[in-house]
Protein backbone atom coordinates (compact mmCIF):
# COMPACT_ATOMS: atom_id res chain seq x y z
CA UNK A 1 0.00 0.00 0.00
CA UNK A 2 1.57 3.24 -1.19
CA UNK A 3 1.71 5.85 1.55
CA UNK A 4 3.64 8.58 -0.23
CA UNK A 5 3.31 9.64 -3.86
CA UNK A 6 6.11 11.39 -5.72
CA UNK A 7 5.89 13.38 -8.94
CA UNK A 8 8.04 15.69 -11.03
CA UNK A 9 10.84 13.46 -12.25
CA UNK A 10 11.97 13.30 -15.83
CA UNK A 11 14.77 13.91 -18.31
CA UNK A 12 16.68 17.18 -18.14
CA UNK A 13 19.88 18.51 -19.67
CA UNK A 14 22.91 19.29 -17.50
CA UNK A 15 22.49 22.67 -15.87
CA UNK A 16 18.73 22.39 -15.95
CA UNK A 17 16.17 22.29 -13.14
CA UNK A 18 13.44 20.01 -11.88
CA UNK A 19 11.03 20.22 -8.98
CA UNK A 20 9.94 17.06 -7.21
CA UNK A 21 6.80 16.87 -5.10
CA UNK A 22 5.69 14.30 -2.57
CA UNK A 23 2.32 14.05 -0.88
CA UNK A 24 0.83 11.56 1.53
CA UNK A 25 -1.86 9.32 0.09
CA UNK A 26 -3.49 8.74 3.46
CA UNK A 27 -3.85 10.55 6.76
CA UNK A 28 -1.46 10.15 9.66
CA UNK A 29 -1.78 11.12 13.29
CA UNK A 30 1.50 13.03 12.98
CA UNK A 31 4.29 13.50 10.48
CA UNK A 32 7.71 14.57 11.63
CA UNK A 33 10.77 14.77 9.42
CA UNK A 34 10.25 14.40 5.68
CA UNK A 35 13.04 13.92 3.22
CA UNK A 36 14.35 12.81 -0.13
CA UNK A 37 16.71 9.94 -0.81
CA UNK A 38 18.14 8.76 -4.09
CA UNK A 39 19.60 5.58 -5.47
CA UNK A 40 21.72 5.39 -8.58
CA UNK A 41 22.33 2.09 -10.41
CA UNK A 42 24.82 -0.05 -8.52
CA UNK A 43 24.91 2.31 -5.56
CA UNK A 44 23.32 2.39 -2.13
CA UNK A 45 20.39 4.63 -1.33
CA UNK A 46 21.61 7.93 0.10
CA UNK A 47 20.05 10.89 1.86
CA UNK A 48 19.68 13.96 -0.35
CA UNK A 49 17.88 16.34 1.97
CA UNK A 50 15.52 16.33 4.93
CA UNK A 51 13.36 18.92 6.65
CA UNK A 52 11.74 18.97 10.09
CA UNK A 53 8.32 20.32 10.99
CA UNK A 54 9.97 23.59 12.05
CA UNK A 55 11.67 23.98 8.69
CA UNK A 56 15.16 23.03 9.73
CA UNK A 57 16.85 21.39 6.76
CA UNK A 58 19.99 19.42 6.13
CA UNK A 59 21.57 18.43 2.82
CA UNK A 60 24.09 16.02 1.41
CA UNK A 61 27.34 17.85 0.63
CA UNK A 62 26.98 16.93 -3.04
CA UNK A 63 23.74 18.92 -3.42
CA UNK A 64 24.30 21.88 -1.10
CA UNK A 65 23.72 25.25 -2.80
CA UNK A 66 21.95 23.50 -5.71
CA UNK A 67 18.95 21.77 -4.14
CA UNK A 68 16.34 23.22 -1.80
CA UNK A 69 13.89 21.20 0.26
CA UNK A 70 10.69 22.73 1.57
CA UNK A 71 7.36 21.77 3.08
CA UNK A 72 3.85 23.03 2.56
CA UNK A 73 3.28 24.80 5.87
CA UNK A 74 -0.47 24.76 5.53
CA UNK A 75 -0.75 21.05 4.91
CA UNK A 76 2.46 19.79 6.50
CA UNK A 77 2.00 16.65 4.43
CA UNK A 78 3.66 17.81 1.23
CA UNK A 79 7.37 18.15 0.65
CA UNK A 80 9.21 19.55 -2.35
CA UNK A 81 12.71 19.30 -3.71
CA UNK A 82 13.82 22.08 -6.03
CA UNK A 83 16.84 20.89 -7.98
CA UNK A 84 18.93 23.43 -9.88
CA UNK A 85 22.20 23.19 -11.78
CA UNK A 86 21.63 19.49 -12.28
CA UNK A 87 24.58 17.28 -13.13
CA UNK A 88 24.74 13.84 -14.76
CA UNK A 89 25.78 12.40 -11.40
CA UNK A 90 22.40 13.46 -10.01
CA UNK A 91 20.80 10.78 -12.16
CA UNK A 92 18.98 8.37 -9.87
CA UNK A 93 15.62 7.22 -8.63
CA UNK A 94 14.47 9.71 -6.02
CA UNK A 95 12.42 8.46 -3.09
CA UNK A 96 10.31 10.45 -0.67
CA UNK A 97 10.51 9.49 3.00
CA UNK A 98 8.49 10.46 6.04
CA UNK A 99 8.78 9.69 9.72
CA UNK A 100 5.22 9.38 10.97
CA UNK A 101 2.77 7.89 13.40
CA UNK A 102 -0.36 6.27 12.01
CA UNK A 103 -2.37 6.68 15.19
CA UNK A 104 -1.76 8.29 18.55
CA UNK A 105 -0.78 4.93 20.04
CA UNK A 106 1.45 3.87 17.10
CA UNK A 107 5.23 3.87 17.22
CA UNK A 108 7.08 6.15 14.83
CA UNK A 109 7.78 4.46 11.50
CA UNK A 110 9.46 5.42 8.27
CA UNK A 111 7.32 5.44 5.15
CA UNK A 112 8.52 5.47 1.55
CA UNK A 113 7.21 6.42 -1.84
CA UNK A 114 7.68 4.27 -4.94
CA UNK A 115 10.28 6.59 -6.41
CA UNK A 116 10.54 8.87 -9.41
CA UNK A 117 13.28 8.70 -12.02
CA UNK A 118 15.50 11.73 -12.59
CA UNK A 119 17.83 11.54 -15.57
CA UNK A 120 20.34 14.29 -16.33
CA UNK A 121 21.76 13.87 -19.79
CA UNK A 122 22.45 15.81 -22.96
Amino acid sequence: QVQLVESGGGLVQPGGSLRLSCATSRSFFSINTMGWYRQAPGKERELVAAVTTTGSANYADSVKDRFTISRDNAKNTVVYLQMNSLKPEDTAVYYCNAEAKEYVWSPKKYYWGQGTQVTVSS
